[in-house]
């Protein structure tokens, strides 16, 4: 069925992603064009907020997709004590509390007054101590869970391969296991860094250069970041049959009909 505690943090995982390409990249392209109208700034504050909100929302639901996906396969016999529908409904709430909270540290904190840039830059006119501190919560942080858990995944995955060679004697089984494993969570990983580490690092280091980074640079890596919303849903649909049968049911129109009787496996 569509409503577990899995697909719930699925679900709000999508609503994140897809609120990135309603909002912010139209946004974007506004202020893009219209950079002398009188509205500019306000449009900057709400655009960074929800920028913010978003982006940092999309990343620890991630986070929490990876506390889901550590306890179902390295501890299966307790997974649906440790990770029911409450577990998961904490930490939906705590995906966007702390999203939300970055979206206001943002949004308030004064410019660095060093920083001549008028140009709209979520993080480009902030102060170096807000830039380190949303950092550390909206990425690092998360990232380093993320990493930590789908290695003991990848590991764990390992030895089950192994042990399936040993009690079946079927090589190209476990070998096909272990190369689903392996592909599957290092597109999850590798997709996740690739886009957001080149941002989060100029991001950092920016005010101690003195701002020495060129903007449009800060924006095609800001790009690159966003770009991983829509990588999520062809990463985490593609790879899990569930999702991809809860896919072809929204997209048909299944789930309007008799959302009781359907059955994602």
């Amino acid at each position: 069925m569509l409503h577990t505690p899995t697909n719930f943090l699925m679900l709000s995982l999508a609503v994140a992603d897809l609120l990135v390409g309603l909002f912010i990249l139209p946004f974007t392209v506004i202020l893009f064009v219209s950079s002398y109208w009188r509205l500019y700034d306000l449009l900057c504050r709400v655009r960074s907020s929800l920028d913010m909100l978003l982006c940092n929302s999309s990343i620890w639901n991630m986070c929490f997709i990876s506390v889901d996906r550590y306890y179902a396969v390295c501890h299966p016999l307790i997974y649906r004590i440790k990770i029911n529908v409450r577990v998961v409904g904490i930490m939906i709430m705590l995906s966007w509390t702390i999203a939300t909270l970055n979206g206001i540290i943002i949004t308030f904190q004064a410019p660095d007054k060093g920083q001549k840039n008028k140009r709209c830059a979520s993080f480009q006119n902030k102060a170096q101590g807000t830039v380190v501190v949303v950092a550390l919560i909206a990425f690092f942080f998360p990232a380093i869970v993320m990493f930590a858990l789908y290695l003991k995944i990848f590991m764990v995955a390992q030895r089950q391969a192994r042990s399936i060679l040993s009690m079946a004697n079927s090589a190209a089984a476990a070998s096909k296991m272990e190369r689903k494993a392996t592909k599957t969570l290092s597109i999850v990983v590798g997709s996740f860094l690739l886009c957001w580490t080149p941002f989060i690092l100029c991001m950092s280091f920016n005010p101690l250069s003195n701002y020495t980074i060129p903007f449009h640079v800060m924006q095609f890596f800001k790009w690159l970041g966003w770009s991983n919303s829509m990588f999520n849903p062809f990463i985490y649909a593609f790879f899990y049959s569930q999702f991809r049968s809860a896919f072809r049911m929204i997209m048909t129109g299944k789930i309007f009909k008799d959302v009781s009787n359907c059955k994602l496996f």
